[in-house]
């Protein structure tokens, strides 16, 4: 399918054709919802921890007298009952992470670039280069374009000026084209790729 290149003027200077085995498949939201729970299963840190009755600091003594006192009898502080006690099968350090097959993850990528085409949010751009490192000029030429809460995807890599000229403009993020993933595709509005970026993810998903 052919769509239309811009410039950062928002000028039309050619086209590109999308493959359709990468911009052209089924959105699967089930394969999307799959691939965007194991991004965030990985990034979990699991490393929450509480302590159990035998991890409590304190004297294992009896708190009061066995009888006579009218109350239940205790034989610990320690125990989930009392205050500042132990808790019970509380979470413990552990990895969140789970497997996902390679294909799965594969399909995900294609339907998300596909459900950002097929809802007219996929920008091509020739290519993300300024002249100068200027905030002012790209954040100009986004709001020119249209981008709200824009993620950019380049080649190999950002061209100096414009890295540095997008660090100060909130919701405009960038990756490489190896990093292109399906939950900072889908949290963004608008997607911008290069004509690189094209090329390169139609090598990786074809």
């Amino acid at each position: 399918m052919k769509c239309d290149v811009v410039n950062l003027d928002n000028e039309t200077v050619g086209s590109i054709d999308l493959a359709d085995a990468v911009f052209g498949v089924d959105v699967r939201p089930d394969i999307l919802a799959r691939a965007v729970k194991w991004q965030l299963a990985k990034r979990r840190a699991g490393t929450h921890k509480v302590k159990s009755r035998h991890e409590v600091i304190g004297t294992s003594a009896k708190p009061f007298r066995q009888k006579g006192t009218g109350r239940a009898r205790q034989g610990s502080s320690k125990g989930p009952h009392q205050r500042g006690g132990g808790v019970v099968f509380g979470p413990l350090p552990r990895d969140h992470s789970h497997d996902l097959p390679k294909k799965v993850r594969r399909l995900a990528l294609k339907s998300a670039l596909s459900a950002k085409r097929e809802a007219g949010e996929l920008v091509v751009i020739e290519k993300a280069e300024l002249a100068e490192p200027k905030t002012k000029a790209l954040a100009d030429a986004a709001a020119k374009l249209g981008w709200q809460g824009a993620l950019v995807i380049d080649g190999e890599g950002f061209d100096t000026n414009f890295s540095k000229a997008a660090k100060n403009i909130g919701g405009l993020d960038l990756l490489p084209s190896r990093g292109a993933n399906v939950y900072d595709i889908l949290r963004h509005k608008h997607l911008v790729l290069t004509r690189a970026a094209v090329d390169q993810l139609v090598d990786r998903l074809s």
